[in-house]
């Protein structure tokens, strides 16, 4: 026999050597067909204690099945261009950002042309440097531990014991955050000046601006990953 013929035969056995050992995969659907009995179940027992539990449950549900299934991750929208360079999630997330941009204009201007209170104007913060700040000691944590908030808790609902430290330690600091927050407030956020787009570019303009500048990023990620790509290859 050659060697030829012996290698062949050598890599035949091995694979058919792993194809005995290789564990059929069970079957998964009863598994979920219980899970989403019990999402149900819970739900139904929520809303009668009160209609908004039972809302926010299977809204909850809903968000987490989605983060799960997409990947969608902020922190990987801003590490995988410097660490893999792919752009995906970072596409992905402006996208996110335009159509909501979108949607929140069109209830606000609604809302303006009406003459009734635009809603959310009290989640309007000042930026200051606790902006910064908040944004640089957010950004060494996320990338620390692995995912933001959303990354986390969809981690740890798909079984990773290592997020559960992340999840630990981002309710210990969220605790921490909001025991110093009146602090942070009357000392370094009021120094700064809200600033709402449409007070200062009209309505119109700051749709425009607000997309023009989602769109340019598109265009720099996008050109960064094809940029990468061609240097590794």
């Amino acid at each position: 026999m050659s060697e030829t013929q012996t290698g062949t035969t050598r890599i035949q056995r091995s694979q058919s050597s792993r194809t005995r050992s290789r564990k059929p995969k069970k079957n998964q659907i009863p598994y979920a067909i219980g899970v989403f009995a019990a999402i149900a179940a819970i739900g139904i027992i929520l809303s009668t204690v009160s209609a908004n539990l039972g809302i926010f449950w299977f809204t909850g549900s809903i968000f987490g099945f989605i983060l799960q299934r997409s990947r969608f991750c902020f922190t990987a929208s801003m590490r995988d261009p410097s660490l893999t360079g792919s752009t995906t999630v970072t596409r992905a997330v402006l996208i996110a950002f335009a159509i909501t941009t979108i949607g929140f204009w069109a209830i606000k201007y609604g809302a303006f042309l009406r003459g009734l209170p635009i809603p959310g104007q009290g989640y309007i913060a000042p930026v200051s440097f606790a902006t910064a700040i908040g944004a640089l000691f957010f950004g060494i944590g996320m990338v620390i531990a692995g995912g933001c908030a959303s990354g986390t808790l969809m981690r740890v609902g798909e079984g990773f014991t290592m997020q559960l430290i992340s999840l630990l330690f981002f309710i210990i600091g969220s605790l921490w955050g909001a025991h110093d927050f009146g602090w942070w407030k009357l000392n370094v956020i009021s120094e700064g000046r809200p600033v709402f787009l449409p007070d200062v570019l009209g309505w119109g303009g700051a749709i425009v601006v607000q997309l023009l500048l989602i769109g340019c990023l598109y265009v720099m990620a996008d050109k960064w990953e094809n940029r990468k790509k061609e240097s590794d290859s």
